[in-house]
């Protein structure tokens, strides 16, 4: 039996005028599962995720959220959605409570204020003005709104903008309670991190296309990870099959896909030859260099 995805994006494009903001993308993400849309400013994540919320129409392709369009079904999905944009906007006037009571009447099964505000750690703040929050605290009150309604899938755009550190760890717990509840996420965020350890798996989009998609070991495995360190000019490497060495002087940096067994075979080679290797370093590819790799292709304009 096949279960229908709670996300399916077909052929999905957006564009203003002349502009495409998003290409044909094709992506499904499946119940319960955090995904992650990745990509430097003007990428087209939040053009893609705005289409995805029913906030507006593709201008070609199709969006399923449990079988249903987003725009044309959006009563009957709305229940179940819960929807963090990238900027609020709340009413600058209203206290957290008033703000939180006024969105409690817009939820068909909406959770306990407070209890909602306990989560995002706002519960002390209730009596204050939104106007008067922080920053994060406001990033905090939004994420508040998206969750009173108690929703089965949840977007987040950028959800930990603007936190300190001590918060975005607490919102990044929270979610992943939500994960282990069953809670459906696709999020967008600049914070590789945040990706690294929130998602199951992650899209980067470049110039409105997705560039790769994968889990986050999909993803690191097709990049190369480095071994680097100082040795003598006069000295000669080993021959290591399959790496790609890169020599500057006596500045050596190794480029491979198997970064274990190499690293032993320098050390080895080091010990043997009485050879003392300064500044060593055996990097593993992580999704940072994975983006980097994407943002200097780019650049570049080979993708």
């Amino acid at each position: 039996m096949t279960t229908t995805p709670a996300i399916e994006v077909t052929d999905l494009t957006r564009t203003y005028g002349d502009y495409h903001a998003v290409k044909g993308l094709n992506f499904h993400v499946n119940r319960g599962e955090v995904f992650g849309l990745l990509g430097t400013n003007g990428a087209g994540k939040t053009s893609t995720l705005e289409v995805i919320e029913g906030l507006a129409a593709p201008s070609a392709g199709t969006v399923r959220i449990s079988g249903l369009d987003p725009v044309a079904d959006r009563s009957i999905l709305r229940p179940e959605l819960g929807i963090m944009l990238q900027s609020g906007g709340l009413p600058s006037q209203l206290t957290v409570a008033e703000t939180m009571a006024m969105w409690h009447g817009t939820c068909a099964y909406p959770r306990d204020i407070k209890e909602v505000l306990a989560d995002v750690d706002l519960l002390h703040r209730e009596d204050v003005k939104v106007g008067a929050l922080s920053g994060g605290e406001q990033r905090r009150l939004d994420l508040a709104c998206a969750l009173l309604g108690d929703p089965s899938i949840l977007f987040l755009d950028e959800p930990t903008t603007g936190l300190d550190p001590e918060s975005r760890r607490h919102t990044w717990q929270l979610l992943l309670e939500l994960k282990q509840r069953g809670v459906t996420m696709m999020l967008t965020t600049h914070y590789l991190e945040e990706a690294e350890f929130l998602c199951d798996r992650i899209a980067i989009m470049n110039a409105g296309e997705i560039a790769v998609e994968g889990t986050l070991e999909e993803l690191v495995t097709r990049e190369k990870s480095l071994i680097s360190f100082v040795l003598p000019a006069e000295v000669e490497l080993p021959i290591l099959v399959g790496a790609e060495i890169v020599r500057d002087n006596n500045h050596v940096r190794i480029a491979t896909s198997t970064l274990q067994q190499h690293t032993l075979e320098v050390l080895n080679w080091a010990n043997e030859a009485g050879v003392h290797l300064e500044n060593f370093a055996a990097k593993p590819a992580t999704l940072e260099s994975v983006f980097m790799e994407l943002a200097t292709l780019q650049n570049a304009g080979t993708i």
